[in-house]
């Protein structure tokens, strides 16, 4: 064990952010999920999600694409490689927080 540090991601670490990611980068790379499919499997307001999207948007761990399907808009979801990096380091270093023990 080493005297570093462990640090956990703010921006990953709260909690609504953590389940929005968890989600994401569940997915293979080349898929998106729905934002009414998160909206509602996480039982958000359209207001909080939004929120927490943009803070994760902000920090480049996910792109938002709006598009429309006919006349109906439809929002999608997508973890950047840069976001499934982020979100691996955060995993890392939360096992290295489970794991830790006192040097003798």
């Amino acid at each position: 064990m080493t005297d570093e540090a462990i640090v956990l991601n703010e921006t990953i670490h709260q909690s609504t952010r953590l389940r929005i990611m968890t989600m994401l980068v569940g997915q293979p790379a080349s898929d998106r999920l729905a934002y009414g499919f998160i909206q509602q499997t996480l039982r958000l307001t359209g207001g909080n999600l939004t929120t927490h999207l943009r803070k994760l948007e902000d920090a480049g761990y996910l792109v938002i694409a709006k598009e429309f399907e006919g006349v109906k808009p439809r929002t999608w979801l997508e973890a950047t490689p840069e976001g499934r990096s982020a979100f691996a380091e955060y995993l890392a270093n939360l096992e290295r927080a489970l794991n830790w023990r006192p040097a003798p």
